[in-house]
């Protein structure tokens, strides 16, 4: 046989062949489409589904979305911001006058009270001036009582009388004079508190204004913090303040505001702020890093939802409230918001249970059915029963369903 008409007859055969493949797959198809499509939209012309509604889930199926229950709860209006601890009274001692140390009467890190001796210089010259001057000013004034004593039996002038009285209270000067050079020696704590950690040793030549040790009065602790100055006309001295370390996990401790600064920083637009707090037991230190949170007002019995349950729009806000298996458009109108939280003021109630995922398919009364959140918790998947042969035979209806939908 010639070529030419071998490949006419093989061409012949495929294109029987495609022709019969077609044929036998539309045959198929309108088999099995056909009476399912009827059931699945109860006989209803125009594709529409069984509740006669354009669009939506196939078959008037629900839609699944998760859901919470509004509740009413205490809202705490609040600003919180950050500070740093501060000694109520802090300062670092230092001599005014050169010397050895001869003495230091601490221990490091140990509480001291107000006049306690800390440190001492050696004061051999110092206190040699002293004796030396209150010897003086004895001389003085035994010198001043012979004078007087003359004077009155007129053996002396009144000029002489003067001269001696100038010279006792030269004498008184000089004495003073002395002991304050030898109490400079002498280094004492201005208030109690509790002591640092020394870096001078006894026989250490220290200068004049040179750091010997820190003392703190930690009983009681500043805070300083800032706030926006939006909060301006809410901070008020006497306010409670809620502190909080994250060196002490799960601690709060109560402070009270003290003072507001007058002045407004122009760089950060911020208020700066001081309060103090007790630390009889003294959890904490100086220095520490901490959270401060000024409640402003307690109000009640206020509905609150999830940020997410909220849908923008450009007029108003709305949620989709589940009412009899239906989702309902519902307009809201919000306030403060707070911890993912947000205050509705007008629109809902509490108990109403609200979709918080799953709106973005939503239409105002589309069938839905909760799945998860707070008003449907989420329960562990657990195996499934055997299915009888109606469920089988429904279940592979179903499928026939999917398929011949993907097919069109």
């Amino acid at each position: 046989m010639p070529s030419s008409k071998r490949r006419s007859w093989v061409l012949l055969v495929a294109i029987l062949g495609l022709l019969g493949l077609a044929y036998g797959a539309y045959s198929a198809f309108r088999g099995s489409s056909g009476p399912n499509q009827t059931a699945n939209t109860g006989g209803a012309p125009g594709g529409k589904t069984a509740a006669g509604a354009p669009g939506g889930p196939p078959g008037g199926f629900a839609l699944p979305v998760e859901t919470v229950r509004v509740v009413a709860a205490d809202l705490a209006l609040d600003a919180t911001a950050v500070g740093s601890l501060r000694s109520n009274e802090s300062v670092v001692l230092r001599p005014e006058t050169a010397g050895r140390i001869s003495s230091i009467n601490f221990k490091d890190g140990s509480a001291v009270a107000r006049g306690a001796l800390l440190v001492g210089l050696d004061s051999a010259t110092q206190l040699a001036e002293y004796d030396q001057a209150r010897a003086n000013l004895g001389l003085a004034q035994v010198n001043l009582k012979r004078t007087r004593e003359l004077f009155e039996k007129k053996f002396v002038s009144q000029q002489a009388l003067d001269n001696t009285e100038a010279g006792l209270k030269v004498q008184e000067a000089a004495l003073a004079l002395a002991q304050a050079r030898l109490d400079k020696m002498r280094i004492k704590a201005p208030f109690s508190g509790v002591v640092g950690i020394r870096n001078v040793s006894v026989g250490d030549y220290v200068k004049e204004g040179q750091e010997l040790i820190n003392l703190e009065d930690i009983s009681t602790l500043k805070i300083d913090f800032r706030l926006p100055e939006s909060y301006l006309g809410q901070l008020k001295p006497g306010q409670m303040i809620e502190v909080s370390s994250d060196a002490l996990p799960g601690q709060k401790f109560e402070a009270v505001l003290d003072a507001v600064n007058p002045l407004v920083d122009t760089g950060g637009r911020a208020i700066a702020s001081r309060a103090h707090l007790s630390n009889a037991d003294g959890r904490l230190r100086p220095g520490m890093f901490v959270r401060v949170r000024l409640i402003f007002e307690q109000r009640s019995k206020v509905l609150l939802v999830p940020e997410q349950a909220i849908v923008p729009d450009t007029k108003t806000p709305f949620v989709f409230v589940v009412q009899e298996g239906k989702a309902m458009r519902v307009p809201v109108k919000t306030g403060t918001r707070r911890n993912a939280q947000v205050e509705i003021v007008e629109g809902l109630k509490a108990g109403d249970e609200v979709v918080t995922a799953g709106q973005m398919k939503l239409r105002d009364g589309a069938p839905v059915k909760a799945v998860g959140g707070q008003a449907t918790p989420v329960t562990p998947m657990a195996a499934a029963p055997p299915a009888d042969k109606p469920a089988i035979a429904e279940a592979k209806a179903a499928g026939i369903n999917e398929a011949a939908g993907s097919a069109k």
